[in-house]
């Protein structure tokens, strides 16, 4: 009577499958990979490659490669300094007070209330509008005309007459941060409110059964678990408020006086008006550089709050 043997694969069986295995997924995800390349890479470098060249629609036969020519030009600029600082300041306005009011609105729904869905419905609307609109809305919510907003800012004392801040240099950057801030809210709300809604309730009764004060808990067990989401979700915001021309655009056109000018209405003005798209290219991969640094800090802080 004959034994059967078993069948033992042999190596190069054994390494047949296995590269079959690791190639599989990339098989499947390779439709996905190509579009990506076509729709956003492709695209990206070839917007990088402008920043190298004199592309004017205006002097179509003057083009050609340049080099630094148009980063040089661009240091030289004074309006580009001007809308770099204005950039600090419109997207660090917006994000703190974006933060620390969405931040609040999530503390209040994670509570249990009356007319909570409601309340909640209502708070998410504003990231439901378009960008345009709001800004519309916004434009002529400050109008004294057929608006309150500076009627009411005078009844507080806030300003001297009823006028539109809009136009005034020294204001007119707080209009597109208030209806910025209006916008943003529901994204920090909506963010927090789901690292919130993760958090054990066991934590809190704990730390209430050993004594700690509403403060010490939102300290000692809040803070911690929302760290890694605060950070991932402030470097989006970021990167989202310093990109964010549409506002600015409808509402002030980066006036009166360049005062409401940051560096995305400034690229865009360049390269849509001017027909500059060289130079609009080159402050739009200086942006980009600025951008994928910030995120990178902020990621290696996140990297470390999950430590």
């Amino acid at each position: 009577m004959m034994l059967e043997t078993p069948l033992i694969p042999s190596r190069r069986s054994t390494g047949t499958a296995r590269l079959r295995l690791l190639a599989e997924p990339w098989l499947y995800l390779t439709p996905t990979l190509v579009l990506i390349a076509l729709f956003i890479f492709v695209p990206m470098l070839i917007g990088i490659s402008y920043a190298f060249q004199n592309l004017q629609l205006l002097n179509p036969m003057g083009g050609g490669w340049v080099g630094w020519d148009n980063f040089t030009e661009m240091f030289d600029d004074r309006r580009f300094f001007k809308a770099l600082g204005h950039t600090l300041n419109w997207t660090l306005s917006s994000l703190l007070l974006q933060f620390f009011l969405g931040l609040g609105l999530a503390l209040l729904l994670n509570r249990e209330f009356r007319f909570r869905r409601w309340v909640q419905a209502l708070v998410f609307l504003p990231w439901a509008v378009p960008a345009f609109l709001s800004g519309l809305t916004w434009s002529w919510l400050f109008n004294p005309v057929i608006g309150p907003l500076a009627h009411w800012l005078y009844a507080l004392g806030l300003l001297s007459e009823p006028y539109n801040i809009l136009a005034d240099p020294q204001l007119a950057m707080w209009g597109p941060v208030i209806a910025n801030v209006w916008f943003g809210i529901p994204f920090f709300a909506i963010t927090l409110l789901a690292a919130l809604q993760s958090i054990p309730k066991d934590l809190y009764e704990a730390a209430a059964m050993d004594g700690a004060s509403g403060w010490q808990q939102f300290k000692r067990v809040t803070l911690p678990f929302l760290a890694p989401m605060i950070a991932i979700t402030v470097m989006l915001r970021t990167i989202w408020i310093a990109n964010f021309a549409d506002l600015i655009v409808v509402m002030t056109d980066g006036g009166p006086a360049g005062s409401t000018s940051i560096l995305s209405s400034y690229i865009f003005t360049t390269a849509y008006r001017k027909l500059d798209f060289g130079y609009a290219s080159a402050m739009a991969v200086f942006l980009l550089v600025l951008m994928t640094c910030y995120a990178l800090v902020l990621l290696r802080i996140r990297h470390q709050l999950l430590k």
